[in-house]
């Protein structure tokens, strides 16, 4: 193992939450300049963290529930939707036109040597 590659600056730090307010005290090699009196009365080096185990929702119970079963029937229904749409579309390239077509030269000529 390599000598003298971990440092030797651990100090008590203090991690604050900045959504709640919790603080969380544990040694730290961490550079920081501000400071902060912990619930001890003794004045520690504080760094200012934007979410942790205190706020996460994941840890707190909060997290919001995705509702699967709703996605799976809006979806189900834009297939239905889109199928009654192709089918409709489909009926409406098989039907016949109501306008009979004009003869045309090629189909008199058919019809003339008959």
């Amino acid at each position: 193992m390599k000598k003298d590659i971990h440092p030797k600056n651990y100090r008590p730090v203090v991690f604050q939450d900045l959504s709640n307010g919790t603080m969380f005290l544990m040694k730290s090699t961490v550079a920081t300049d501000e400071t902060i009196k912990y619930t001890d009365g003794n004045e520690y080096p504080v760094v200012k963290v934007h979410i942790s185990s205190a706020s996460h929702p994941f840890f707190t119970g909060q997290e919001k529930l995705v509702d699967i079963e709703g996605r799976v029937d809006k979806f189900k229904a834009r297939t239905a939707a889109a199928a009654k749409k192709r089918e409709e579309a489909a009926k409406r390239a098989t039907k016949p036109s109501k306008e009979k077509t004009a003869p045309t030269k090629l189909a008199d000529a058919k019809k003339a040597a008959k």
